[in-house]
């Protein structure tokens, strides 16, 4: 079944945590699973900010091949719910300015690590499993991966700062892509998807601003 790279980015966007399942140094041969929190990067990649003490840390030190899991986060029937599964290699980097800013957006109390143990990973997908429901499923290869539509950081962090004063009061924003806006509304995060892929400026400003004009 040829799935939408656009159902896989806002799922992937919706979640505010996701399951790493590790190859576990202690146990060769068996997987490690633990949950960590699911914040993207501007390619929709997820990235990992995790201690150097932790057992899933170690063991992607050691193998980057690994695999992450998210589920709707309204998910009631897991088994009906849209879900998605990445198979991919996750490598330590070095993380700009302006992505430390993004993710501290998503995860603002992540910034107490900072001076700590703390590394950037960033998961490069290989395959792409989505679960739309029952019935709906396929794979997004790496080369349909590579191709979705992104947004450079600094554009997306201009687009927010003008968007920012049209916020209502109990409302932040968190991120914004070709795709959608995300935010966090009376403490839960939540997505808004535009109608179609904004793939110029003009269209991106006026796909967003619809959508904040939407939440007063």
């Amino acid at each position: 079944m040829k799935i939408a790279a656009a159902d896989v980015v806002h799922l992937l966007h919706g979640a505010e945590h996701a399951t790493l399942a590790t190859q576990s140094l202690q146990m060769p041969g068996y997987p490690y699973a633990t949950v960590v929190p699911c914040v993207l990067d501007e390619t929709h990649c997820p990235i990992l900010f995790i201690s150097a003490l932790a057992e899933h840390t170690k063991n992607v030190l050691a193998e980057a091949r690994t695999s992450l899991s998210v589920v709707h986060s309204d998910a009631g029937n897991v088994q009906a719910a849209a879900r998605l599964s990445i198979v991919g290699d996750c490598e330590r980097f070095e993380p700009t300015p302006q992505l430390v800013a993004r993710y501290l957006r998503y995860q603002p109390d992540a910034e107490q690590y900072l001076a700590l143990d703390f590394m950037f990973f960033r998961l490069q997908p290989k395959r792409l499993r989505y679960i739309g429901g029952l019935g709906r499923m396929g794979w997004l290869e790496r080369e349909d991966w590579h191709d979705i539509p992104r947004l450079a950081l600094d554009d997306e962090a201009a687009l927010l700062r003008n968007l920012s004063n049209e916020m209502p009061a109990d409302t932040r924003l968190l991120g914004l892509d070709c795709y959608g806006l995300d935010y966090k509304a009376s403490g839960k995060q939540l997505r808004g998807t535009f109608a179609a892929p904004a793939l110029s400026a003009d269209a991106l400003i006026q796909a967003a601003t619809q959508l904040v004009k939407a939440l007063r």
